[in-house]
């Protein structure tokens, strides 16, 4: 692959971020912002901020989704900064981790600011007021990386520990560690579907289902240690960048390999970025390089290709780009030739091997294909040995040809023996239910099967449980599938008959209409049928997870109908999938726009205010959590204010130890504690001695106006 764009420049670039259509976003190692034309890479406008980052990292530097702000980490790696862009100066400062700061995100619904430590902490700073908001859960080592699921709501931290924490926070509330990895996790992405991928220092790549807190899968291929990730959801592709200067890919639908070299490059590789819009890559180099690449380079010419009937260039091109199988002509070829495979399978059938020649000749310069087409002539050669031997009724000897011969079992031939064998089973089970002289009728039914190996064990079980088909039969007239299934699951002979075929159809009716039903919000209609459904073994699990969708869907609308808020905000928080519900969205927009108003309010030491904006929600236990984290930050800043204005010593020392009562040795308060004994060192407080609470028992019972009081 080659790049169609090369832009240099004096410094490795560790952060390339799309804007719009008429702005990139380039940050080099002095964190030099730089604005570029997409189309000509030139510079349109920036600034310096003068800050040194030796080792290059992509973590090292974050910019909201609109650019509006970002964080970087000090040149001497002691503290975390948050820059406003238009005003060019930083607006907060984090200066609270023992040991140097090792990385910083911000989330993208720009609210907060996240800087993680060589301690294993992870401070988090309310953008708008630049004030401490929270810390998550501790690691025992250095924070590696942050990442965020698309919607924000989740926040994910990799440690040296081995460890990735997970934290929801639209809840404020931690889940369990994510335990796999047997060195330090150095990467972490969200991906779609409720996925997680997390890379260790081995380069041990492991997929996640954030969910259910369990591996789905360890990726194989990456032979060397990762400078960035990045996933393109429209095609399902995982790009790795290494420092050795490779951009590996990966599909992951199928958790394949799809190329271990799909860029090479000469210097090592510090960041990825991707244009949808354009469908571009990205990759800066530490040498100071930015390429960009035509991801699906190679389509426009695999257009006219398959025009030309040139098949060969088309499957050529995949050397060249990988990716391009991905693309709708490389899809078009292989329609084409699995069309024109069953065409001359056809020909064949009726002996017109010159005719399937033809057919199949603008594919015989790939090997692959070329092997196939020859494959076919060769297993076509005895074809009419076959038509001869069903024509002489010798069935034995034709179904094992059919064996010795797989293409022929896709034949009309084949098709008619199977539907002659089918008749005669069906009649014979007649025959043998027939206590008197049904037997042997039967046995003369499906004498010609005799010597057919896969048919013996089923004529075998015919005669000796004729009476198992006929409940089988008795249970299907009376819909009792229960019984139906649990004989098939006994009796593997009953999928042999035409009754089993016509249940089978019957259930993918079932299912399609369900599915009808449920576009047309008919869901009274999809539930009768859905209930029906799940008695199938093959639709079980399916049908039980749509109706209990349903069913939570149901009662969501009717606590909104009945106005009973508590109901529906419990539900909500508890079952992510309703946030995609018109209902859904509307209720977490009013949740979002109440929160910005306490925030607002935190920051002013006013418990009042937040109490009168959150009012609704004080009976909705789901809420407690990120409440009572308001209401600390709050209380914060009352005890920030008071040392401040220097107020009485015992005065500041009992709203500490109110604080640890409520909410326990939390980072906020440990922090201020060190400050307040350097303010007061005649304080003889000390935080370990004093009783102290649990964040997960506080209710909002709790609150009073000052926690100085």
């Amino acid at each position: 692959m080659q790049a169609s764009t090369i832009t240099n420049f004096s410094k490795p670039i560790l952060l390339c971020e799309f804007l719009d259509e008429k702005r990139w976003l380039l940050v080099d190692a002095q964190t030099t912002i730089r604005y570029v034309d997409p189309k000509s890479m030139e510079t349109l406008g920036g600034f310096k901020v003068n800050i040194e980052h030796s080792n290059a990292t992509s973590q090292a530097i974050a910019f909201s989704a609109d650019g509006t702000y970002f964080a970087t980490i000090s040149s001497d790696a002691r503290e975390s900064r948050l820059y406003d862009t238009k005003a060019k100066k930083a607006i907060a400062r984090v200066q609270r981790h023992q040991g140097e700061v090792s990385c910083v995100a911000i989330d993208p619904r720009q609210k907060y600011m996240f800087s993680g430590g060589e301690d294993g902490r992870t401070f988090v700073i309310d953008i708008q007021s630049g004030q401490l908001a929270l810390t998550l859960p501790h690691h025992a080592d250095t924070i590696n990386a942050i990442a965020f699921s698309s919607n924000g709501d989740w926040v994910a931290t990799a440690s040296y520990d081995k460890t990735i924490s997970l934290f929801h926070l639209a809840l404020m509330t931690p889940k369990h560690k994510l335990k796999g990895h047997s060195k330090a996790v150095m990467k972490v992405l969200f991906l779609d579907k409720g996925r997680l991928l997390s890379i260790d220092k081995q380069n041990s790549a492991i997929i996640w289902d954030v969910k259910h807190d369990r591996i789905l899968c360890r990726l194989q291929g990456i032979h060397d240690d990762v400078s960035d990730v990045l996933y393109y959801e429209k095609y399902s592709l995982l790009f790795v960048a290494t420092k050795l200067g490779y951009v590996i890919v990966f599909d992951m639908k199928s958790y394949q390999l799809v190329s271990r070299k799909y860029i090479k490059l000469g210097a090592s590789i510090t960041t990825l970025a991707f244009d949808e819009r354009t469908e571009q890559l990205l990759i800066a180099t530490d040498s100071g390089e930015v390429l960009v690449y035509e991801l699906f380079y190679g389509e426009e010419e695999n257009r006219k290709y398959l025009q030309e009937q040139n098949y060969a260039k088309i499957e050529r091109s995949l050397h060249t780009n990988p990716l391009l199988r991905y693309k709708e002509s490389y899809n078009l070829f292989g329609d084409i030739w699995e069309k024109s495979l069953e065409k001359a399978r056809e020909l064949l059938e009726s002996g017109d091997t010159k005719s399937a020649q033809k057919l199949l000749e603008p594919f015989m310069e790939i090997g692959a294909k070329k092997k196939t087409a020859q494959e076919l002539f060769t297993s076509y050669k005895e074809f009419p040995k076959f038509i001869a031997l069903v024509e002489q009724n010798k069935i034995a000897l034709a179904y094992s040809m059919a064996n010795s011969n797989p293409l022929y079992k896709k034949s009309q031939l084949y098709a008619s023996l199977e539907s002659n064998w089918k008749k005669s089973l069906a009649l014979a089970h007649k025959y043998a239910l027939d206590p008197k002289e049904g037997i042997e009728k039967a046995r003369d039914v499906l004498s010609p099967y005799r010597g057919v190996s896969e048919k013996t064990k089923l004529i075998q079980e015919l005669m000796s449980q004729a009476s198992v088909y006929k409940r089988f039969r008795t249970s299907l007239a009376q819909k009792d599938f229960v019984i139906v299934f649990s004989l098939v699951k006994q009796h593997p002979f009953l999928k042999e008959f035409s009754d089993y075929d016509a249940l089978v159809a019957y259930a993918d009716s079932l299912y399609i209409q369900a599915n009808r039903y449920l576009s047309a919000d008919e869901t009274h209609l999809a539930l009768k049928l859905l209930r029906i459904l799940k008695l199938f073994p093959d639709f079980t699990q399916e049908a039980n997870d749509t109706i209990s969708f349903i069913e939570l869907k149901q009662k969501f609308f009717n606590a909104i109908e009945s106005k009973d808020s508590v109901l529906a905000y419990t539900l909500l928080d508890t079952h992510e999938e309703l946030l995609d519900t018109p209902d859904g969205m509307k209720l977490q927009k009013v949740w979002n726009e109440d929160v910005v108003d306490a925030y607002f309010y935190a920051t002013q030491g006013n418990i009042e205010g937040i109490e009168k904006t959150l009012v609704a929600y004080k009976q909705i236990s789901s809420k407690y959590r990120y409440i009572a984290t308001l209401i600390a930050w709050c209380y914060m800043v009352q005890l920030e204010n008071a040392m401040r204005e220097k107020q009485e010593m015992k005065t500041i020392e009992n709203g500490i130890k109110k604080f640890v009562l409520q909410f326990g040795l939390q980072d906020q308060i440990m922090s201020f504690y060190e400050l307040f004994i350097q303010e007061y060192p005649d304080s003889k407080l000390k935080l370990e001695t004093m009783p102290h609470g649990v964040l997960k028992m506080w209710k909002p019972s709790m609150i009073v106006k000052s926690i100085l009081d």
